[in-house]
């Protein structure tokens, strides 16, 4: 999600009993960005994503 979005996305999670869900955040906004921009975004994205789905399939091995 964008950085905008992140205090609703917070209090979503906490709402469904998840306080702590882990979220890949990167800068608002989307919408305009060229596909250097947009592909810059992704890999921030995926440097930010790739610890936190390893750690839940850590988790999940135990």
């Amino acid at each position: 999600m964008t950085d905008r979005f992140v205090r609703s996305a917070q209090v979503v999670a906490q709402v469904n009993g998840l306080p702590d869900y882990p979220f890949v955040v990167i800068d608002h906004p989307v919408a305009n960005n060229d596909d250097e921009v947009l592909r810059a975004k992704a890999q921030i994205a995926v440097r930010q994503i790739v610890p936190i789905l390893l750690q839940r399939t850590a988790q999940s091995a135990q």
